[in-house]
This record gives C-alpha cells, structure tokens and sequence, in this order.
C-alpha cells in the first residue's frame, strides 16, 4: 500500500463547501488533516438567499470526526466577500496553503432568452468569485513559496451544453485563468489545475436521471485532494472526473498549414490541411504554441 497523502497543517478554503462537490472535498482532506475553512453563501442553486446553517453542518461533521474547521458565509461575488474569506482562514488558522474554487450557481435558459439577469450574477459567482479568493490567497502564496489552486470547470463550457451560454463560458475562463496562474506560480512553488466534475448534486439532480445514482460526489473529492497535495506536480491541467473515472481533457493544436501567400480561397482550399489532427501538439504554455509558430515559418 502506497504512503497516505495526509494535509497536516495545511490550510484549505473551499467555497461551496456547504453541500455537494465542496462538502466532499472538505470532509476527505479534514479526515486526512487539513484545516479547512467551509465557504458557503447558505443561498438556493440559482444564488439568491443566504444561511449560516450549510457550512456550519459541515463544520459540526468535520469536528464530530475529530478534525478542525470554521464556517464562513461570505460571498465570492464581490471583492471584499473573497478577501473576507481569506481572512477567515489566516484569523482561526494563521496562513492559506489551498483554495479550491467550487462555489457555484445555476442560471439556465436558451441564449436567445437570456439577460443580464441570467448572465452576470453565474459569471460574478463562477469566474469572478475565483478572481476575488484567489487573489488575496495568492499574496500569502508568493510570500510563503508554496500553494495550490483547483478549480472547478465543466464539460458544459469546454466542450457545450444546450441553456448554459452563461454557465458555459464562465466554466472555460476557468480554464484561462487556471493556465495563467500555472505559468505565474511556477517560481512560487504554486499549482493550479481545474476539474470538470459530473456528479449528483443539488446543481444536476433533474438533469442526470438514472446515471445519478453512479455519481456519487465522494468520487470527485479524491482527485481533487491529490492536485492540492504538495506531491502534486502537475499544473495548468484540466481532469474530467465523475463515478470513479479520472482523464486529462486536453487543448490541442494541429501542425496546421503554412504559406507565405494566403487568402480567403487559400484557407477554404487547404482546410483539410488546417483540421487535419494526425502529429497534434498540446502546448503547456503560450510560449511552446509561439514556437510551433516559429518552427512552421522558419
């Protein structure tokens, strides 16, 4: 049996912790030490409403068990919601080691249907709540030499889903802003990777039918203990995860085609070549993608 990955010491904020995905990721890395501060707005799934009372549950869990947390009902959707997270967690723990990015918020309608109403308030939670923890955790990161970030995107942005305009492109500049911190952190000794998750949570339990019942939250939460382990190395990567099944979703690049004349007819009559996905690359950074720039113009 291959040494436990433990967290002790190590300080956690996870947002949306209070049910679902987040109180899973909270329970596992409280049970194997972490401190964990247990985000959560107490509102209903499409983010209106507030209430102590879901991440204090998960706190009295964690406790009941033997393992240490604190409740915080800050939101993620402004600035001064995610510094007071972090606050939270450097005043009962003295430092910020990990933030997983899990809150979240439902807006669904087709995106001729769709208003402001239904567009800022999932981009304000989903992505700018990232920003707003993150930042001021990224501070203390850079200063200590040390941190890990996952965050959590979904199939619906990277690869489409009916009704999610909204959801859907805040979930894929989760994706952006994962790949920059990568490249930033890498001196600082910090991680950032982002998941795409399919479990049954109060978010998907009318949209998953009959597959709901193999997707446990609790088969996420171990891939995401393990990319905010220490042991962890990799980074700007993005797993899809759901019912026991782990796998790199990757972004590749063809080889492409090159010419030094080209036009509107040139593209149309070459575009097999530009599709063509036999020697595809996946760059780790905007620098390797230049290069494959370079090495075709050369």
């Amino acid at each position: 049996m291959s040494d436990l990955l433990g967290f002790d010491g190590k300080v956690a904020i996870i947002t949306g912790a209070g049910g679902g995905l987040g109180r899973q990721h909270a329970l596992l890395m409280a049970a194997r030490g972490a401190l964990v501060v247990v985000n959560d707005l107490g509102g209903s799934v499409d983010g209106t409403g507030s209430s102590v009372s879901a991440a204090q549950a998960v706190v009295d869990e964690i406790t009941a068990a033997g393992g240490e947390a604190v409740a915080d009902t800050n939101s993620v959707a402004t600035p001064e919601g995610g510094a007071a997270i972090v606050q939270s967690a450097v005043d009962a723990f003295g430092r910020v080691d990990i933030v997983i990015n899990n809150a979240g918020i439902l807006r669904d309608k087709s995106f001729h249907n769709m208003g402001a109403d239904l567009v800022d308030p999932v981009l304000d939670v989903h992505l700018k709540g990232a920003f707003h923890v993150t930042q001021p955790a990224w501070v203390l990161m850079r200063e200590q030499g040390y941190g890990r970030i996952v965050s959590t995107s979904s199939a619906a942005g990277i690869f489409g889903n009916f009704g999610q305009a909204n959801y859907g492109a805040a979930k894929m500049g989760l994706v952006g802003f994962t790949n920059v911190l990568a490249v930033e952190g890498a001196k600082y000794n910090i991680k950032a990777n982002a998941i795409a998750p399919l479990a049954l949570t109060r978010m998907t339990e009318n949209l998953l039918g009959a597959l709901g019942e193999k997707l446990d939250p609790a088969l996420v939460a171990p891939l995401v203990a393990y990319l905010a382990h220490e042991d962890c190395e990799a980074t700007g990567r993005v797993f899809s995860v759901g019912g026991g099944r782990v796998a790199e979703v990757i972004i590749g690049e063809t080889q492409g085609w090159t010419s030094a004349s080209i036009d509107p007819e040139a593209v149309r009559d070459n575009f097999a070549s530009i599709t063509d996905r036999d020697g595809y690359e996946v760059p780790p950074s905007i620098a390797e993608e230049t290069a494959m720039f370079l090495r075709a113009l050369s």
